[in-house]
Formats: C-alpha cells, sequence, structure tokens
C-alpha cells in the first residue's frame, strides 16, 4: 500500500482534500468604540482596531467584499454603570452600530450582536451583582433580555448570547417571541469556558474586570458537562451553538459537532490570534501557514462557523 500517492504534488492534496475552507465559513469580531474620530490600534492584537462608527461601516463593506459570513460586533462605551444600562439603551454605542451596519450591508452581510453585559458594567462582570458581589443568575436574565429586544429592534439577525448564565437561552426567546422577534437567531455560547487567553479581547473593550469569571464560565478542565450545557441550550431554543475558546477546545468542537442538530460555531479568541502575531513577528513561524492550519484544525473539528479576527486576511487567500 502506498497512501503517499494521494500527497506528491499540490495539485493532487488538493484533490483529495478532505477539509475546506471557505470565507462564507468566516465571521469577522469587531470592535466599535464610541467618542473616537479616528480607529484606534489595540496594542495586543496587532492589525486590530477599535473602530469609529464610520470605519466600522467601511469594515463591514470590506466584508461583503471578501464574501465573508458575518460580523460581530462589540460596543465599547464611554460610560459604565453596575448593571450595563448603555447595553439597552437605544442611544448606546453598540446599538446605534448594529443599526448602522445593517443598514449598510445587512442584505449581503449576517449582522451578529454581542449579547452580554460585561463591556457595559463598571465590575467588568457579565450579569448583575448581588449584594455579596456574586452574578445574580436571575436579575441578569432580565436585563439580558431587555438588551435582546433593544438589539433585535435594530434589526441585528443574529444575537450571541455568551454570559453563560443558566437559562439564558429559554428566558430570551421568550421575550423576543412576546414581542413578536420569532425570526431572530440566537448563536448561544453554549461552552464558553474560562482562559487566560481572553487578555488582549479585555484591552479591546476596556473591560473593568478585576478577578475573573470562573464562577459561571466552563472549567477547562470539564468536558462532560459541556455536554450537559448545549444540551440544555438545544432545548431551550439554541438556532446555533458555540464553543470558545476553538483551539484548546477542539474535543469538544467534535462532541459539539455530534450531538447538535444546529450549526456548531468556534471562535478562535483574541489570545489565540494574539500568539500567532507575536510569534511571527519574531520569526518563529509562518503566520499565513500558521493561521490557515489552525482554522483547519476548527474546521475538521466540526466547525461550521468559525470567528476570526483573521477572517479578511484569510478570506483574500482561500
Amino acid at each position: 500500500m502506498r497512501p503517499r500517492r494521494l500527497r506528491q504534488s499540490a495539485a493532487v492534496r488538493r484533490l483529495v482534500a478532505q477539509t475546506r475552507l471557505h470565507p462564507a465559513d468566516l465571521v469577522l469580531p469587531v470592535f466599535v468604540r464610541e467618542g473616537i474620530d479616528e480607529p484606534q490600534p489595540i496594542e495586543a492584537m496587532p492589525g486590530v482596531v477599535q473602530h469609529t462608527l464610520d470605519s466600522l461601516v467601511e469594515e463591514a463593506r470590506r466584508c461583503v467584499e471578501a464574501g465573508l459570513g458575518g460580523i460581530m460586533i462589540f460596543g465599547v462605551p464611554l460610560d459604565k454603570d453596575n448593571i450595563g444600562s448603555g447595553a439597552d439603551a437605544e442611544d448606546g454605542i453598540l446599538n446605534v452600530a448594529l443599526r448602522a451596519v445593517v443598514d449598510a450591508v445587512g442584505d449581503e452581510l449576517v449582522v451578529m450582536s454581542d449579547l452580554c453585559l460585561d463591556e457595559f458594567t463598571d465590575h467588568g462582570h457579565c450579569g448583575v451583582l448581588d449584594e455579596q458581589g456574586s452574578v445574580d443568575n436571575d436579575a441578569t436574565l432580565e436585563r439580558y433580555a431587555s438588551m435582546a429586544l433593544a438589539q433585535a429592534r435594530t434589526g441585528a439577525p443574529v444575537l450571541g448570547l455568551s454570559g453563560m448564565m443558566d437559562g439564558q437561552v429559554a428566558h430570551v426567546r421568550a421575550a423576543l417571541d412576546d414581542a413578536g422577534f420569532t425570526d431572530t437567531i440566537l448563536l448561544a455560547y453554549a461552552a464558553k469556558y474560562t482562559s487566560a487567553l481572553y487578555g488582549p479581547f479585555r484591552e479591546a473593550v476596556q473591560s473593568s474586570l478585576e478577578g475573573d469569571r470562573a464562577a459561571y464560565q466552563q472549567d477547562p478542565a470539564n468536558a462532560t458537562e459541556a455536554a450537559r450545557e448545549i444540551d440544555l441550550d438545544l432545548a431551550e431554543g439554541a438556532d446555533i451553538i458555540m464553543v470558545k475558546p476553538a483551539q484548546p477546545h477542539l474535543d469538544i468542537i467534535a462532541m459539539a459537532a455530534e450531538l447538535s442538530p444546529v450549526p456548531v460555531a468556534a471562535y478562535q479568541i483574541s489570545g489565540e490570534y494574539a500568539q500567532i502575531k507575536a510569534a511571527a513577528e519574531r520569526g518563529w513561524i509562518d503566520e499565513d501557514r500558521a493561521v490557515l492550519e489552525s482554522l483547519l484544525h476548527i474546521k475538521r473539528a466540526g466547525a461550521q462557523i468559525i470567528l476570526t479576527y483573521s477572517a479578511l486576511d484569510v478570506a483574500t487567500r482561500i
């Protein structure tokens, strides 16, 4: 037997490849910051910026031209408070940005919103705190429902529930349906693990967090509870489920793909992006090859949708 026959040239390898990336598989996460006049570079994420409203719309148009599947928008407000009031304010930066991007490219690109409070709270947690300083799950669900309605009114077709609160999918689904937003799609971060790799993202959103989110995000030591979380989100009405971070949890992506009757997404997060960038800047790895390889791993594991900060760069090569 000679398996090497099918590896002997680039043309043959391309012909028999089982896993292929397409620009439509990719979603670009972006940041829009209130109160700036020009895009601001993010030091820990070379090539990524905090956008103005105008530059965000232009970036969305570049996504359309590149054939990307979608864009996920995160807001960076000027003011924060203990309940994240800016998250559901009609004139809050995220809702204004969603409306602008939907109006500009909503017929050509899937516009996704981040539905979480962490960017908007002065304590940096993903929910409302109780008197003891712990996240109050059920009080947070009420804030998520209000945030979901505000985002749905912008016309955003996909809401990304990323807070890892128990019952968040069911609560938000019920609120949307009661208000007539029965077509709004819920992307549930079903298996979102606590991780040291979120650091650059926290710079990007100017997070106020002290400590960590280990009390509500999943423990990286555990896999079985990911299956439980996935089953719960599916039962509550999730239209898409997501695993985050992607590369450290390829086994969880594969499990999700086996379990889920709905599409599976994975998020190649800021620290994954920054690691490749930092090593490439030092000449230790070939950046283009490393990025493509990392995304192929994620897709081969079973993700149909991949959120990556490299989406635009990769789309030009594939």
